[in-house]
């Protein structure tokens, strides 16, 4: 049980899509936001855009808050991405965040057929353009990394939604402090929320993306987990993210080994020290327990993304247990 001076989460999110079609969402969406889940925050990935499964989610809920963690700059153009974010706003006045970020090569050149170059200038140019445009503004201006002319939203939102920056070093929250209203973070453990928090403004919106697997099967959970976070790790930003917060030499013969293309051995050679920092597992309670150190750290909204790393969990009653571990902690 929590201490009474425990932080509990006056917000809790969750990842959606959930591992079911989208017609199928609907009432387990609402079993959700029963069991305590006020937010609903995508990932932009190979099976939905941000923004689809905000708007499908708006018209099932008509007081939960939504938000994109993240959208990113270089999957469609400045316009097509306030007008997304206007649709959305739209649909849940006042209870819309837009998060923004650089993504990934992968997203950007492979995907989407786009150069992806100085992320950090196209991120904040970006972030300056949307402050713009989502406020009714008619944009016609040169920025460093494009340029928008005679651009003004039809119907702009009524109530302009923050927005958020997904950074992980100094460079990118510099950024988020800067030019936007808070930051979205990722695969970082709750010790590590300081240090990247100093980094932000006091009045900072922080979301950060927590992974779980609820289940007593330690064993199970960390040996499918390496491959997780080895396959993350190895990814020349996350893996100057993690030097930065001091796991080099403990991830070092992981990336030693992804270079050399032997990827078995990058993940075996993951240690238990890192899966236990960067995966809620655990009983249910304890995982519960776990969500709150992020509070404490200085996470506004922890944004629970269930993992099917044990296959003996049913995702969807994982999630409803926490989220009622964490109702029943806030009373």
């Amino acid at each position: 049980m929590p201490r009474p001076d425990d932080p509990q989460p006056t917000r809790l999110g969750i990842t959606i899509p959930l591992d079911l079609p989208l017609a199928e969402h609907p009432p387990v969406l609402r079993a959700l936001q029963a069991a305590g889940y006020s937010d609903f925050w995508t990932a932009e990935t190979a099976r939905c855009d941000a923004f689809g499964p905000l708007a499908h989610a708006a018209a099932v809920m008509a007081d939960a808050r939504f938000g994109t963690a993240i959208a990113s700059v270089y999957a469609r153009g400045p316009a097509a991405l306030a007008m997304g974010a206007a649709a959305v706003g739209e649909a849940a006045p006042g209870r819309f965040v837009l998060g923004i970020g650089a993504s990934s090569p992968t997203l950007a050149t492979d995907w989407n057929c786009v150069a992806f170059e100085r992320p950090l200038a196209r991120v904040r140019d970006t972030a300056r353009f949307l402050r713009a445009a989502l406020a009714g503004e008619r944009v016609d201006a040169a920025y460093d990394t494009f340029a928008v002319r005679g651009f003004r939203l039809e119907r702009p939102p009524a109530d302009v939604p923050p927005v958020l920056v997904a950074a992980l070093r100094p460079g990118m929250l510099r950024v988020a402090a800067r030019e936007a209203d808070g930051a979205v973070l990722n695969w970082l453990a709750a010790h590590d929320v300081p240090l990247v928090r100093a980094h932000l403004d006091e009045d900072s919106i922080v979301t950060a993306r927590i992974f779980l697997c609820p289940s007593t099967e330690r064993a199970v959970v960390r040996n499918a987990a390496r491959r997780l976070i080895a396959t993350y790790a190895s990814v020349p930003a996350y893996a100057r993210f993690h030097e930065w917060l001091g796991r080099g030499p403990a991830l070092a013969r992981c990336w030693d080994a992804w270079a050399a293309g032997d990827k078995r051995a990058a993940a075996a050679a993951v240690p238990d020290e890192v899966v236990d920092a960067l995966i809620v597992h655990g009983p249910v309670a304890e995982c519960a327990a776990r969500v709150r150190e992020y509070v404490a750290a200085g996470v506004d909204v922890p944004v629970l993304k269930f993992l099917p790393l044990d296959p003996a969990r049913e995702l969807i009653g994982d999630a409803l247990a926490v989220g009622s571990a964490l109702a029943g902690a806030r009373g």
